[in-house]
């Protein structure tokens, strides 16, 4: 019995909660230990669509490093809003990262990403981005890889979503940067 408390007990502590989300504070990705670098609610018009996580191999408060480092790193967001149909993921995405710094040279890699946006997302599911060094950025939806595009360009813009200098929100940005 105390043995089940004392796990309880460290489950709770390495964890981190926002918007009534708990992300836990590591994750194995591909062998590799990511570390939480911090916690960001996305809003839309006043509405809580989702909980971000931002996994990087170390912590950091400098979105250029988190953008720009050739490191394993992770976004997961966790869907809080009731439902959320895939032209409105579609539509966030591409919205999003043609508001990046080269973002209009990517539409090959866009709509390749699109493709992979083929199911709702409910309260409770998750939608994770994976960039791998040397293999790419790949994608999973709701605990199922939808596939992988090659390269660091989709990345840099996707990143630049959540952390560069045009972010979703500012407030999410900060969050998943540390500083919320």
């Amino acid at each position: 019995m105390l043995a089940l408390l004392f796990a309880a007990f460290l489950q709770t502590a390495s964890a981190a909660t926002l918007a009534g989300v708990t992300m836990p504070d590591t994750v194995d990705a591909g062998g590799d230990k990511l570390v939480l670098n911090g916690l960001g609610l996305r809003e839309m018009l006043f509405i809580d669509i989702y909980v971000a996580a931002l996994y990087l191999p170390t912590k950091t408060h400098d979105s250029a490093v988190v953008i720009n480092s050739d490191v394993h790193k992770r976004v997961v967001m966790h869907f809080i809003y009731r439902h959320v149909s895939p032209s409105q993921i579609k539509d966030t995405f591409h919205e999003g990262i043609l508001n990046q710094p080269g973002g209009d040279k990517l539409a090959s890699q866009v709509a390749i990403l699109e493709s992979f946006m083929t199911e709702d997302v409910y309260s409770g599911e998750e939608f994770t981005v994976d960039y791998t060094p040397g293999v790419g950025t790949t994608i999973y939806a709701k605990g199922v890889m939808k596939g992988t595009i090659p390269g660091v360009d989709l990345m840099k813009a996707l990143f630049s979503i959540y952390v560069g200098p045009k972010p979703a929100t500012e407030a999410l940005k900060q969050g998943l940067l540390g500083n919320g």
